[in-house]
């Protein structure tokens, strides 16, 4: 009885292996019959016979005969079966959101630092950030003695105020000192920078 059931199981096993192997490799399981196709007359009725028009509903397309010659041959390495070519590996290009979330930016907040002092919150690139901030402080005709590391030297009212872009992460926080590097005034640096705020181009 053991070997009669481990006879069954030996030869089912050969059976799925081989049934497997041979739909992949050798048989033909007709899927490239289409080519072998011949254009049919149309039906005829017989004489005498009530019939409606009949339209096809999906007439076969008139192939211009240099098209099938040139078109692409999807078959296997036997010629018996179709096969659809692998897709090629594409190139990694960069992600466009990815691109763009790095360089957007969020809407300006006008916040205060625990000891009072103004400051503008602005949270996504530092860079664009200040890119942003010359150009506000362009259009509000402030006279910039200088701009470095995301720094500007201003003048105004025969006074000197260095406007600062600090990052921390995504966060960045535009402050107002004077020329001694202390926080500068806080009327005055409220007032500058809520023009800045209220003439934010983004």
């Amino acid at each position: 009885m053991q070997l009669r059931f481990g006879l069954i199981l030996a030869l089912s096993a050969l059976s799925l292996a081989g049934c497997s192997t041979f739909s992949k490799i050798s048989l033909d399981n007709g899927s490239l019959d289409y080519k072998n196709t011949s254009t049919q007359e149309k039906l005829k009725y017989p004489e005498g016979a009530m019939v409606r028009p009949a339209t096809p509903l999906y007439p076969a397309p008139v192939v211009d005969p240099l098209a099938i010659e040139n078109a692409p041959s999807y078959v296997n390495k036997k010629g018996n079966r179709f096969d659809l070519p692998r897709p090629k590996v594409a190139l990694e290009a960069s992600n466009p959101i990815e691109d763009t979330a790095s360089t957007s930016v969020g809407r300006p907040q006008l916040l205060k630092d625990g000891n009072g002092n103004p400051l503008i919150k602005i949270d996504g690139n530092a860079e664009t950030i200040w890119q942003y901030t010359a150009a506000t402080l362009s259009s509000l005709n402030i006279n910039v003695v200088s701009k470095a590391n995301q720094q500007a030297t201003l003048k105004i009212d025969g006074e000197t105020f260095v406007l600062k872009l600090n990052s921390a992460g995504a966060s960045n926080t535009l402050a107002v000192f004077d020329a001694k590097n202390n926080f500068a005034d806080k009327e005055k640096a409220a007032e500058l920078l809520t023009q800045i705020y209220q003439n934010w181009p983004a």
